[in-house]
């Protein structure tokens, strides 16, 4: 799925002294919070799904209660391969199931509990949701993850200490039965009414403390030392702070985790913009639906978002520095709509038209300073598509600037830039000019790059671009590309 590993690049960043080339002149030192092996992994990935599926599909609700029978889940036609295929075909790096939602309905045969599918008419109660779908993303090269409520309005003993061992449990069957993970992703909706075993009362917890989280995580950290772990302040990755996919601008990488009432559930201050300086690397996840709920209904088949709305999303979240994490929930059958297949196609293409082509690749380069002089830390790191190769300059060059020429006239509409980011956030703000007239007139400027930043423009046409950086420490990047989307070839009206 990617031309490059980032995780490798993480685990031979301390070793680039040694191999960085001529000269052997020694790497920019890290700069500020850095992420972890795992958490490169998951910027990697960038955009990825949601599958969210369970009892509420089939009684047409987004929460269900916890009295539904089994019974109720009963797909027709469900197939896991056409709904992994789907997401591979939309560019998606993975798929996160609902194994369990608030309702408690396990998609897995848990022996933990009789509320599950084993216990409902599906393949006459021999079906393992979690095992197809897992299976069905192996199949298709996409990496897996799985949501698991802590919130459980089935369950008789929620909001008492018994439940927490219940709750490991559950998440240890999913930690050990279905392969690698890449993530765990722990919903923040905590307590409220429910059934509760027929008791059917109101439940109410202290999120701070009841769900014990540092040594479910540390449970699950032994299972899949790989996997990430969501929850609206990480520990891994932080909730944006709203469910329409928009990250804010800037969206660090950074939170400051010394701020009272930073845990699971607390304080929604800087998750949608981050903390600079912050004191941990917790980047963002903007989490959205192709459709207005979260599981499927038939009267939202006309309401699936449009190719454009996805494509505004994307690079408001992916274009911010943040992952995608776009929900696509299975219908009734057990597929993928064809309302939600036909505009993933539409967005897919255009993403693809967008970036087929790098102009600057036909450039010629120049920047202000290199990185003792060693083509090791070259401009060229700039244009050969990798994230593991990066440009820097000298320690005390934190105002360089980057110069491309063309021979000819070149028009675009949008410009990407990455850093490197084994060595931090290190870039503080930047700014887009272009020649006209004989002079440079600015066009764009930014603050957060982080592991990706999009910029759209009005469309340009020019024969050079200058990039100005001004940064905390001297800069790492790893990418500058210019490309034209296909509105850039369309008549303004």
């Amino acid at each position: 799925m990617r031309t490059t590993n980032l995780l490798a690049a993480m685990v031979a960043a301390s070793a680039l002294a040694a191999t960085a080339g001529a000269g052997d002149v020694p790497p920019p030192a890290p700069h500020g919070p850095t992420p972890s092996a795992r958490q490169l992994a998951w910027h990697e990935m960038e955009f990825y799904g949601f599958v969210h599926f369970t009892v509420n599909t089939f009684t047409d609700r987004e929460w269900g209660n916890g009295d539904e029978s089994p019974a109720v889940f009963n797909p027709t036609d469900f197939d896991a391969g056409q709904v992994a295929r789907t997401a591979r075909e939309a560019g998606m790096a993975g798929l996160i199931l609902t194994a369990k939602h608030h309702d408690g309905f396990c998609l897995w045969p848990s022996k933990y509990t009789e509320h599950s599918v084993k216990n409902s008419p599906w393949k006459g109660g021999r079906g393992d949701v979690v095992r197809e779908m897992a299976d069905a993303c192996k199949a298709q090269g996409l990496k897996f993850g799985v949501y698991l409520s802590p919130w459980d309005r089935n369950r008789a003993d929620y909001g008492r200490p018994s439940y927490i061992g219940y709750y490991r449990d559950q998440a240890r069957e999913l930690a050990t039965q279905y392969g690698p993970l890449f993530c765990v992703w722990f919903d923040g909706a905590n307590g409220g009414d429910g059934y509760y075993g027929g008791a059917r009362e109101t439940r109410r917890i202290d999120n701070r403390t009841y769900y014990d989280w540092p040594n479910t995580w540390a449970m699950l950290r032994t299972l899949q030392p790989m996997a990430c772990f969501f929850s609206d302040a990480g520990p891994d990755f932080r909730w944006v702070g709203n469910e329409s996919g928009t990250a804010g601008d800037p969206c660090w990488a950074t939170l400051d985790m010394t701020r009272p009432g930073r845990h699971p559930g607390g304080t929604s201050v800087g998750l949608n913009s981050g903390e600079r300086p912050g004191t941990a690397w917790i980047p963002a996840e903007c989490d959205v639906s192709i459709r207005p709920g979260w599981f499927y209904h038939p009267s939202e088949d006309a309401k699936v978002k449009t190719p454009d709305q996805l494509i505004d999303i994307y690079f408001k979240s992916v274009g911010r520095g943040a992952s995608l994490n776009l929900n696509i929930p299975p219908d009734r059958r057990g597929r993928i709509a064809d309302p939600d297949v036909e505009s993933l196609r539409g967005f897919r293409a255009i993403l693809d038209a967008t970036f087929a082509k790098d102009l600057a690749r036909s450039a010629r380069i120049v920047a202000s300073n290199v990185r003792g002089g060693s083509g090791a830390y070259g401009t060229a790191n700039l244009l050969d598509g990798r994230r593991d190769t990066y440009w820097s300059t000298d320690d005390d060059a934190k105002g360089p600037e980057l110069t491309l020429d063309f021979d000819s006239p070149v028009a675009f509409d949008v410009i990407s830039l990455r850093e490197f980011l084994p060595l931090g956030q290190r870039i503080e703000s930047f700014a887009l000019d272009r020649w006209a007239d004989g002079a440079w007139r600015e066009f764009a400027r930014g603050t957060s790059i982080g592991s990706r930043r999009l910029v759209r423009v009005p469309p340009v046409t020019t024969t050079r671009v200058r990039l100005r950086l001004t940064s905390a420490a001297c800069p790492a990047l790893a990418e500058l590309g210019l490309h034209a989307s296909p509105a850039a070839g369309k008549p303004s009206k």
